[in-house]
């Protein structure tokens, strides 16, 4: 299972700060790196930015919101990156959230799964191909791409609900989730979009798992900094339909946290059901802060 680090919300963070971590997760042996796009610094542009400074590690956006981006113009980025990068860029997609998109920047969020289908339906031609010819309902392109040097990525899908997981299976290359635990990945993601991706006769999807991890050994003391940290994915409606599934009262919940043994074995099981990249999303003091990267690097 590869091991990458969770860059987080870049929200009033420098850019130099970025490569510079992205930089020291390369020198710590991670095998990725992978930015959200929030409200801060577009993840694109950034890690196109740390793919000319940090040359060996792997990165990833998780993920871009599709509504606010045309999927040529997404497509054009994506490879432009991939150019940067040597083949070393993840493009990760998915909806956001309705507020979101209509609350604050006032589009539609009608009918997601059609959206997200006819989406795709443009985007990995263009990657795949450099070229398109799509008429759906609500996307109309005709269009080539000549970039020279064109090297596809690898496009994983955010998926939580199983129409999404069949999509994502089907037609992209795997997953990524966020907030998302142990025993729904075992029962629900992971089988769900691997069956999609059997049936339609594509590889074995990428399954890409972030979550939040922290070495504490107090454990109701750490679970409390996650529930703080990160207590507003336990308000978003699709988030906290993951934590409902998982029976978890909030992100605190789903944290992988303890002593190095019980963090490790955590992992490790990760790998076992399926999980085939892991994001590591490191939280809590600095000490503690430390003291995962350390565990982590053991099981590089």
């Amino acid at each position: 299972m590869h091991i990458a680090i969770y860059g987080g919300d870049t929200a009033g963070v420098a850019l130099d700060d970025i490569v510079r971590a992205a930089r020291t997760a390369e020198e710590q042996g991670f095998h990725g790196y992978y930015l959200p796009q929030i409200f801060g610094l577009d993840p694109i542009v950034t890690l196109t930015v740390v793919a000319r400074e940090v040359p060996r590690i792997a990165l990833g956006t998780t993920v871009v919101p599709t509504y606010t981006h045309h999927p040529m113009t997404l497509a054009q980025q994506a490879l432009t990156l991939q150019l940067a990068s040597g083949g070393r860029f993840t493009l990760g997609v998915g909806l956001s959230h309705q507020f979101v998109i209509e609350a604050m920047y006032g589009l539609s969020y009608d009918r997601p799964l059609r959206h997200m289908r006819e989406y795709l339906s443009v985007l990995l031609p263009l990657i795949r191909d450099g070229a398109v010819s799509y008429e759906g309902e609500t996307i109309h392109t005709q269009g080539t791409l000549d970039v020279a040097g064109r090297l596809p990525c690898p496009v994983v899908v955010a998926a939580l609900g199983p129409k999404m997981l069949d999509l994502a299976g089907s037609v992209a290359d795997g997953t990524v989730t966020w907030m998302t635990g142990p025993a729904t990945l075992e029962a629900h993601t992971i089988p769900a979009i691997t069956h999609a991706a059997e049936r339609a006769g594509r590889p074995s999807p990428r399954v890409t798992v972030s979550l939040p991890v922290c070495v504490e050994d107090d454990v109701a003391k750490s679970r409390e900094w996650a529930n703080a940290e990160f207590a507003v994915y336990g308000m978003l409606p699709s988030y906290r339909a993951m934590l409902d599934r998982e029976g978890a009262g909030g992100p605190g919940d789903v944290a992988i946290t303890g002593d190095e043994t019980a963090v490790a074995d955590q992992i490790r099981h990760l790998a076992e059901i399926g999980v085939t990249h892991f994001g590591a999303a490191d939280y809590g003091p600095q000490e503690a802060r430390d003291r995962t990267r350390g565990l982590l690097r053991t099981l590089l």
